[in-house]
């Protein structure tokens, strides 16, 4: 009974999704509630996927000649109204500091909702001439935006996240920047996390306030919402000529320089569980798994089981894989349930009667397949099934979005779809800001993104009929 108790603890799917959700981040020990309402605890198992997800992605922006820098996490109330529409964006989340110590301050200090107007404070006296471009720097930090609706890892009211902030001397460096790493993002949720995106453009009404263009990668959960993964700015020089940040180019002449901005959350830890989780919990794509390998040793009492199994954990780290020997007094039924609620994506079973025929067995998280192993290919096997959970679990979650994105011609389609099918709809816009507030309002489905590969689903506007002018992904969203 005991077994099957752990993996009814959590809420069916197809029931309750949102419940489920939050059974899983709660029961994996992920993360926890506290007395800071909206704010949550990271565990050690949900900041461990942060860490390789921020370690693998800081890697990647390195190679693109990204530096890391961190700037202060007040921003001054005068600096925040520099830039009109960047403050009017973020005015209703920001969280003011008032005091310091008992004694009033001379001006209000916002806790950084976002950091563009500190870079910018900080490029002007650190940008002279066409020599100092273009200036690459991330920061690691955390920021706060008082959300009225809280979810653990997909909106909370201070989160973890990367920002990229870029300068550059020409609007067509700072657009291929702003390409540059949109595809960084989009190539590491595919490679690392196994979540298939949609690269796209949002539109003038979701873009980011005081951007030009804002690009986005969109990705779509198991119960066929979207959630926006990543995005980059391209800001032109609209902040520059709020902020003053000029340089003099080789010709002499003062410019103004063109800047970018980009960023990635914790919110993707909530999207990989929800595009890859199931009924029994957790399912990690292998390259985030804080551990890979779970070694459970069976009639472990008996003499030799637990020094193959530590042998076997020696021989795995050897081989460079995150493994672990769980010897805890548990049944290995509860072991087995645990590790599966855990998302660990390789179990090895071994016990008394494999140790004396030289083999274990071998059991895959993501699709619950065993096979017997021999102990002398244990780490050639282990690595081979590893890398093929990694990629299967991809071409898994893209089947999932394919079967799950629709094209609609009629609002009447679109919201049979919204209603009865939920997922991507592809349908054309005319461009029309009134239209998407129209659809916003009659389906609560808003723009996900203006994809790059634009196809003709029609001539005309789904909502108002006039000339289309662009094929639009929509859904509702986290």
């Amino acid at each position: 009974m005991a077994d099957k108790k752990l993996v009814e603890a959590i809420t069916s799917m197809e029931e309750d999704f949102a419940q489920w959700y939050t059974d899983v981040v709660k029961k994996a020990e992920l993360m926890d509630y506290t007395s800071v309402k909206g704010c949550m605890v990271f565990k050690p198992a949900g900041y461990a996927i942060w860490e390789l997800i921020q370690s693998q992605m800081d890697a990647r922006f390195k190679e693109t000649g990204v530096e890391n820098v961190y700037l202060p996490m007040f921003i001054p109330e005068s600096l925040l109204n520099k830039e009109k529409d960047h403050v009017e964006g973020f005015a209703p989340e920001v969280a003011w500091v008032t005091h310091g110590g008992n004694a009033p301050l001379q001006e209000r200090m916002c806790v950084r909702p976002t950091s563009e107007t500190l870079f910018c404070d900080f490029y002007k006296n650190d940008i002279q001439s066409y020599r100092d471009l273009p200036k690459l720097y991330n920061q690691w930090c955390s920021v706060v935006r008082w959300e009225k609706e809280t979810r653990p890892f997909l909106r909370s009211r201070e989160f973890l996240w990367q920002e990229g902030h870029t300068a550059h001397a020409t609007a067509e460096e700072a657009e291929e920047r702003t390409i540059q790493m949109l595809n960084v993002y989009a190539d590491f949720c595919e490679e690392v996390l196994a979540i298939p995106v949609i690269k796209g453009r949002k539109t003038d009404k979701e873009k980011f306030a005081g951007a030009e263009a804002t690009y986005t990668i969109e990705a779509l959960m198991h119960d066929g919402k979207a959630l926006q993964s990543g995005t980059s700015h391209n800001f032109g020089d609209g902040f520059a000529k709020a902020f003053g940040i000029q340089f003099t180019d080789k010709d002499n002449t003062l410019k103004y320089v063109h800047q970018t901005s980009w960023g990635t959350t914790t919110r993707l830890i909530g999207a990989m569980i929800m595009v890859h989780g199931d009924d029994s919990g957790l399912v990690l794509p292998p390259k985030v798994a804080p551990v890979q390998v779970m070694i459970i040793p069976i009639q472990q009492k008996k003499e030799g089981v637990l020094e193959t199994a530590a042998s076997l954990c020696d021989r795995l780290k050897k081989a460079g894989i995150r493994v672990k020997v769980d010897d805890s007094d548990k049944s290995p039924g509860w072991k087995f349930s645990e590790q599966e609620m855990r998302g660990i994506p390789l179990r090895v079973e071994i016990g008394p009667r494999d140790i004396e025929e030289g083999k274990c067995v071998l059991a895959r998280r993501d699709n619950g397949e065993k096979v017997e192993c021999s102990l002398d290919e244990l780490e050639t096997k282990t690595a081979e099934l590893l890398a093929s959970i990694q990629k299967d679990m991809l071409v898994r979650a893209r089947a999932h979005r394919d079967a799950h994105t629709y094209t609609a011609k009629t609002m009447d389609e679109m919201q049979k779809i919204l209603d009865t099918t939920p997922g991507f709809v592809k349908a054309m816009w005319c461009g029309e800001q009134e239209c998407e507030d129209k659809i916003k309002e009659v389906m609560s489905a808003t723009s996900r993104c203006m994809p790059f590969e634009q196809e003709q689903i029609s001539d005309v506007c789904v909502c108002c009929g006039r000339p289309a002018k662009k094929m639009v992904y929509w859904g509702r969203a986290y």
